[in-house]
């Protein structure tokens, strides 16, 4: 079984390779026009129309099927949420990004990224960087005009559990209980408390400025993200270190449609519907996960 995980970095690119990011960004929405136009949904689909006119831009032919990828995976994205949702807003990449799984190299710790024949950018990596992929197989590189973020994998072999560990989620603690009656509580107050303060702080701006509004939504929601994120990371962390060491499987509740509790018209207040539509509950999920299949651990 193959186990996968990603490590980021910051950085900051050169002129050339800041032209290489918008350019295929460009080809990305080219490729989403195409197919809102053309009502096309799959990569094959996709490539037969569009390779031939990504060819026409200046970069290497390699990176069209990497922006045929992305921009498929942004029209599945957006046609799930049209189900959803039909008031949804048409998709569009709007930052510089480049994808590649086939031309980029790890070359005396650098990355190096071609961008004409026979002419390469290279990116220093970080020490941390270097040691997390050291040994294993990497698999894609994914840039923005300030982070690197590398893919690799291991071959790993399942555990056979002897027993589980049950995870049940709440908004400010998570249970676990095992199969030998051993139960324990992980506190996430804290991430509870961030999350109010960060919307309390949204809520009090007034200035009627929308870059201005759009500056400090996005400062908070990072500062937002990064505290509860870390939060949820010490908390998975442990839980899977206890399911390896008794060799447990881990069992998670099915959370799916739960937000459909807290809609406005419910006859809930509206500081209640967003303390609970805030919940973290997939991310936790997502970091259990990853974690425990990292390292053979069955999640049920």
């Amino acid at each position: 079984m193959q186990a996968f995980k990603a490590v980021k970095q910051i950085y900051t690119p050169p002129l050339e390779l800041l032209n290489l990011l918008d350019e295929f960004r460009r080809m990305v929405d080219n490729c989403i026009r195409i197919g809102l136009a053309e009502n096309i949904s799959s990569m094959k689909a996709l490539s037969r129309r569009c390779y031939h006119e990504l060819i026409k831009y200046n970069v290497l032919t390699r990176y069209c099927l990497t922006a045929i990828s992305k921009a498929t995976s942004i029209l599945r994205n957006y046609r799930h949420s049209l189900r959803k949702n039909p008031m949804t807003k048409k998709p569009y990449a709007s930052k510089p990004l480049l994808t590649d799984c086939y031309a980029f190299r790890i070359v005396d710790g650098k990355l190096r990224l071609p961008i004409r024949p026979g002419e390469y950018v290279f990116v220093p990596l970080n020490t941390y960087v270097l040691r997390s992929i050291m040994n294993y197989t990497l698999h894609s590189v994914c840039l923005t005009s300030s982070t690197i973020s590398l893919s690799f994998s291991k071959e790993v072999n399942q555990v056979k559990s002897v027993g589980l560990v049950g995870i049940d989620r709440n908004l400010d603690n998570v249970t676990v209980g095992s199969s030998i009656n051993d139960v324990k509580k992980y506190d996430l107050s804290r991430a509870s408390e961030v999350k109010e303060n960060c919307r309390q702080i949204k809520r009090g701006l007034r200035r009627n400025d929308y870059r201005i509004r759009k500056e400090i939504y996005s400062k908070y929601g990072r500062i937002e993200r990064n505290r509860v994120n870390s939060i949820l990371h010490n908390v998975s962390i442990k839980i899977v270190r206890a399911a390896k060491e008794k060799q447990f499987g881990i069992v998670m509740e099915n959370l799916k449609g739960i937000r459909k509790l807290y809609r406005h018209g419910n006859g809930q207040g509206s500081n209640y519907r967003a303390k609970m539509n805030g919940w973290s509950y997939a991310e936790l999920q997502r970091q259990v996960e990853y974690k425990a299949r990292w390292e053979g651990i069955p999640v049920f």
